[in-house]
């Protein structure tokens, strides 16, 4: 059902999870632990499986908080439980009050959890190439800081995501990169179709985390695309020309 980080598993007084397909009640592509309020899913089965998220990480269900999220560099904080209606338009949740469960849905982008022990601040975060392009990260780390986290006692952990192998994206993509940096060309390897490259996400990512001056990252190493007992992946989905396609979720809160 779920998958530690041995990282932010040793710290006391914090609990996370990052969530894989397994363990729910969803049937069809949606087989079972799909966390997607946005999927065509039985909402009564998401909400389920949502609550068994919860129960891992030790919050009632309904204080379990997800963004409207939008691939933006935007981060939130969270001081009290908020419905999906007004669920604020962001990617990134902080918060240091117990009981509040900061979660992400992801099905390919990048879920990156957060914990600074020692000021008891917790984040998550979800990371797309446009969100780790355009701030994501910085912008959760400002919000900790804001909240009392100092960077050098911020853990970071990047779950399940798609993986270089299977993210391959065409001239378009790698030029928007280049256009910010030419350094970042390193985050691109030849693909086999003329005209196209693969990404390394969690490579740029890493790269994000440290230039925000996080020293301590870990990096889980597992691929949405190419693990599909365990996780849910919008692009083999799309691949396969399924009309819908479930999402995962990775949390965290302060026990």
């Amino acid at each position: 059902m779920k998958i530690e980080a041995p990282s932010l598993a040793a710290l006391p007084g914090i609990r996370h999870a990052f969530f894989t397909r397994q363990g729910g009640v969803s049937q069809g592509i949606y087989t079972s632990l799909n966390g997607g309020l946005g999927s065509s899913d039985d909402p009564a089965a998401v909400m389920e499986n949502r609550a068994r998220m919860a129960a891992e990480i030790g919050v009632e269900a309904p204080a379990l908080l997800a963004c409207w999220q939008v691939h933006s560099p935007d981060a939130v904080v969270a001081t009290e439980p908020w419905t999906r209606e007004t669920a604020p338009k962001a990617d990134a949740i902080v918060t240091r009050t117990q009981g509040i469960g900061a979660a992400v849905s992801i099905a390919d982008c990048g879920p990156i959890l957060f914990a600074d022990p020692e000021a008891r601040v917790v984040a998550a975060a979800h990371s797309g190439w446009k969100g780790a392009l355009t701030g994501i990260v910085a912008s959760t780390v400002s919000r900790m800081e804001e909240q009392g986290a100092r960077r050098a006692d911020i853990r970071a952990v990047v779950g399940p995501l798609i993986r270089q192998q299977s993210y391959e994206v065409g001239e378009d993509f790698v030029a928007r990169f280049l256009a910010e940096d030419k350094g970042f060309a390193r985050f691109f390897a030849p693909a086999d179709r003329a005209h196209h490259a693969l990404f390394d996400l969690p490579g740029f990512i890493r790269l994000r985390l440290e230039q925000a001056g996080i020293g301590h990252v870990e990096d889980l190493g597992l691929d949405t695309y190419s693990d599909e007992a365990r996780f849910f992946s919008y692009r083999r989905t799309t691949h396969r020309k399924e009309p819908d396609y479930g999402r995962l979720m990775a949390a965290i809160a302060l026990a």
